[in-house]
């Protein structure tokens, strides 16, 4: 068993302001990487400006991001952070900018680089990184990983090199201006990690401390996510399954409702974690190993497989998608082979059509 979790996190209020400091002293200057309005709304890109200046750290603000990120605006940051001579990075955001914020990172350090060397396998250095999560889902301020979108190919794919960002700062606070529609979905993502790690060929009883935590915790918070209730309280558990859940993947890895959701992102423009939870319920139904499923849905609360199915649909709503589509999807997972060993067992094309919604 291996366990290796190397980035230092802080949560708490005013988490920013707190740990100014720690955040700002990573270099001379810093490129903040984000989106173009949530940051600016929350406030965690004023509290990320603010403690810059406090410490006379310069700064340049790249606010390109996009909803599931380009190789084409990674390399476009790359050439800004090269002519502002940027030595370090902030991401501020949920996991597009948190993603982007790594690859920007690695870019800049490696000036002679193309943009092919983000998928070959190759040790590369790569710029500090430091990450201000504002949503409750990809947990990437702990992973490695930065999942970017590939227009040649109209999917997504995590780029070779594993980069941790060397500080998280968690506040729950900027969760509040989230709409119920990216709460739910970011919440979704955040549970698909949970049981995919722990239903997963890497999973260990190291690495299912963490699943079980988060599920733990996404079970205290499941019915107000559903009746659209939810305290301050159920913020912070939902910012902390997210983190816990992001740390379960790092050691497991995703499997087949991720490897899923990808062309269904990419072709309808459904949310990432709306589109890998439409295939949550059809993989703990047919996930060959149902005493480890009794066990997920025992922490979550849910009395059977059929019960958690019926959760899912009424949360996020049936998305259409057409059977070419399905099929085609189906045929590009099986002939990835690095995402298929993620999953125990042999699969067949018919049991992957049947987890759908």
């Amino acid at each position: 068993m291996l366990l290796y979790m190397p980035t230092k996190v802080y949560s708490e209020n005013n988490c920013v302001k707190n740990h100014g400091k720690e955040l700002a002293s990573f270099g001379k200057k810093a490129m903040i990487v984000t989106g173009k309005h949530s940051a600016r709304k929350n406030g965690s890109l004023q509290d990320v400006e603010d403690a810059l200046k406090q410490e006379n750290i310069s700064y340049v603000i790249y606010d390109e991001i996009e909803e599931n990120p380009s190789i084409e605006t990674v390399m476009n940051a790359r050439n800004i952070g090269l002519q502002e001579k940027i030595d370090f990075v902030i991401g501020i955001g949920g996991g597009s900018p948190l993603d982007a914020s790594k690859a920007i990172a690695l870019m800049i350090a490696n000036p002679d680089e193309t943009e092919e060397v983000l998928y070959e396998a190759k040790e590369l250095s790569y710029l500090p990184v430091v990450c201000v999560p504002t949503t409750c889902g990809t947990g990437s301020e702990v992973t490695p990983y930065a999942i970017l979108t590939i227009h040649k190919k109209r999917t997504k794919k995590s780029i070779s090199h594993k980069i941790y960002p060397k500080l998280a700062l968690l506040d729950a606070k900027y969760l509040k201006s989230m709409s119920r529609e990216g709460i739910v979905n970011t919440c979704v993502d955040a549970l698909a990690h949970l049981i995919e790690s722990y239903l997963n060929t890497n999973s260990n009883e190291l690495n299912r401390v963490y699943s079980r935590e988060g599920l733990r915790m996404w079970a205290e918070f499941k019915e107000p996510l559903k009746e659209n209730n939810i305290t301050e309280d159920d913020y912070m558990k939902m910012l902390h399954a997210s983190m816990v859940a992001g740390m379960a993947i790092t050691h497991t890895g995703t499997s087949l409702p991720h490897g899923l959701s990808y062309p269904i992102t990419y072709e309808l423009g459904v949310p990432h974690g709306k589109a890998v939870g439409i295939f949550l319920g059809g993989y703990v139904e047919n996930y060959q190993d149902q005493c480890e499923v009794k066990e997920v849905l025992h922490i979550l609360g849910f009395e059977n497989a059929v019960s958690f199915h019926t959760y899912m649909r009424e949360l996020l709503g049936m998305v259409e998608v057409s059977e070419e589509l399905m099929k085609a999807n189906v045929q590009g997972l099986l002939a990835n082979p690095a995402k298929l060993k993620n999953y125990p067992f042999s699969i067949t094309k018919d049991e992957l059509m049947g987890m759908l919604n």
